[in-house]
């Protein structure tokens, strides 16, 4: 079951010639979710082969333009592309009246509708859930009102013994709640431990994204121990002062957070336009957590059980 995050783009501000704006598509066992929709985002969603169909649920972390100027592009695009199947839409509710009359302008009598998921910016809360995946909202600390997501997979059902399944003869009907952790009890009344019926369940996924914002210590109880982290570095250190100025984040904070997180990789991204040279931002990362990666564009991070 495949679990995997795309980057599409891991510039701040302003697209360069090199890097293009915030955008990520998060694949969950062939269900895509895209995060952020800077400029440029349906260019690179072609140049690394991501069907546009596949995605229907859009996250945006906030309302400043390099993480949202490429949406009504890719809504214009659905359209000529004879999209019907719903848009979902999860961003600040103050996105609908931004889009409106952009959409009523650009894309009149569009062939699908849009649904806005309103999220919340004062508390943690699921915003999105299926049967094998929920998405949590997760206020960061920014400018204006931003939210983290944290994609996390449903506790998975414990694996069957098949040769004690066999040895005790237990009815199929029985198979479900064993596999959820129940003991069985035998027509004789005998009880048989789920331990010695089952093994442990394979190991339940998760992704945070938490971008934009300043250090916060306080994202930490929501995001401990993930699998993957992606966290913003706009800037070095050096310049730690513009960082909390502007609301964002160096990499040496960003590996802060993921050291006391205890999360077991980072990605760091959302340059600044002013660095060419990113290597200095895991030579900074790297001295206070080691397994920290760039958000370099087109690569693939694979989750793995």
């Amino acid at each position: 079951m495949s679990f995997s995050v795309t980057i599409l783009g891991c510039n701040s501000a302003l697209p360069t010639s090199a890097r293009h704006p915030a955008a990520q598509v998060v694949n969950v066992s062939e269900r895509y979710f895209l995060i952020d929709c800077g400029e440029g985002t349906q260019m690179q969603l072609r140049k690394n082969r991501i069907q546009f169909s596949k995605i229907n649920h859009i996250f945006i972390s906030h309302l400043h333009g390099d993480h949202c100027f490429g949406l009504i592009g890719l809504i214009s695009t659905y359209n000529l592309l004879g999209r019907k199947s719903d848009l979902h839409l999860y961003a600040h509710s103050e996105l609908e009246k931004v889009l409106t009359p952009q959409i009523e302008y650009f894309c009149t009598n569009l062939d699908y509708k849009i649904i806005y998921h309103p999220t919340n910016n004062v508390s943690n809360s699921v915003i999105y859930e299926d049967k094998h995946l929920t998405v949590t909202a997760i206020p960061l600390l920014h400018r204006i009102p931003t939210c983290g997501f944290l994609f996390r997979e449903k506790e998975k059902p414990r694996h069957l013994r098949k040769e004690m399944i066999d040895f005790y003869n237990i009815p199929i009907r029985e198979l479900q709640n064993i596999k959820a952790g129940a003991d069985f009890i035998s027509d004789s009344g005998e009880i048989v431990a789920n331990y010695r019926l089952t093994t442990p369940a394979t190991h339940s996924r998760s992704y945070a994204y938490c971008s934009d914002t300043e250090y916060s210590e306080a994202i930490i109880p929501a995001i401990k121990e993930v699998d993957l982290l992606y966290h913003e570095a706009t800037f070095l250190s050096d310049l730690v002062d513009i960082a909390k100025k502007t609301g964002h984040s160096t990499a040496e904070d960003a590996a802060c957070i993921a050291f006391k997180a205890s999360v077991k990789k980072l990605i760091i991204g959302h340059f600044s336009s002013r660095y060419k040279d990113l290597s200095q931002f895991t030579d900074e990362a790297k001295k206070i957590f080691p397994q920290t990666e760039l958000a370099r564009e087109g690569k693939i991070f694979d989750i793995m059980s």
